[in-house]
């Protein structure tokens, strides 16, 4: 078994698994590619097919960030700060945001 997704106009509209065989035997079969299982671009529905670089493109789950053109991920348009501390990404503000637990007693 494998899995496949099916691409319509680059973009992921269904993930199946199924094997080689019964993919060719649809209809639309080629609407069918495979995922190889990339462990850093699994095929997602709703995500992006690139034919040219037959590589899966995650979801863009932030407007502002960017498409890394040599990993295919999306990246924010200002680096996240190192500085051991948890931060997390804002949106409406464009800015990285340290993350503060609050404990309620």
């Amino acid at each position: 078994m494998a899995r496949f997704a099916k691409v319509v106009n680059s973009r992921v509209i269904n993930i199946v698994c199924s094997d080689q065989k019964h993919i060719n035997r649809k209809k639309d079969k080629d609407f069918y590619i495979e995922d190889k299982r990339n462990k850093d671009n699994p095929a997602q529905i709703g995500g992006l097919y690139n034919a040219t670089y037959d590589v899966f493109i995650p979801i863009q789950t932030h407007a502002s960030w960017i498409l890394n053109e040599t990993t295919f991920k999306w990246e924010a348009p200002i680096p996240k700060p190192d500085d051991g501390k948890k931060y997390y990404w804002n949106e409406p503000t464009t800015s990285w945001e340290e993350w503060i637990e609050k404990i309620f007693v």
